[in-house]
């Protein structure tokens, strides 16, 4: 029995290895197709990485410059509002005593 097993394995196994082999060799292209899509695509994504970080930096670079500009500005307006206030305050006890007569 274990003889006809063998010799069953002989018969069919030649065949079994060559149909997988045929299969393989079918598959190759599209396997080294997709590998060569695969490495294109990875490049292309390393590629916009470098850029999106780049803009990323130049975005924040922005950012920072534009929030230099509102504190000075900031200072600027809290000082005038200063003084406007004053200027305000004398105004209305000028009115106010310019209407008690």
């Amino acid at each position: 029995e274990l003889y006809d097993k063998f010799m069953c394995y002989c018969k069919t196994g030649a065949a079994d290895l060559a149909a997988s082999v045929q299969a393989a060799e079918t598959k190759m292209p599209a396997v080294t197709s997709a590998l060569q899509e695969s490495t294109a695509q990875k490049t292309q994504l390393e590629a916009d990485l470098v850029k999106h970080k780049q803009d990323r930096e130049d975005a924040l670079s922005a950012i920072n410059e534009a929030s230099a500009l509102r504190e000075k500005e900031a200072g600027v307006f809290a000082k005038g509002s200063g003084e406007y206030k004053t200027n305000i305050a004398a105004t209305g006890k000028a009115i106010d005593l310019i209407s008690k007569g």
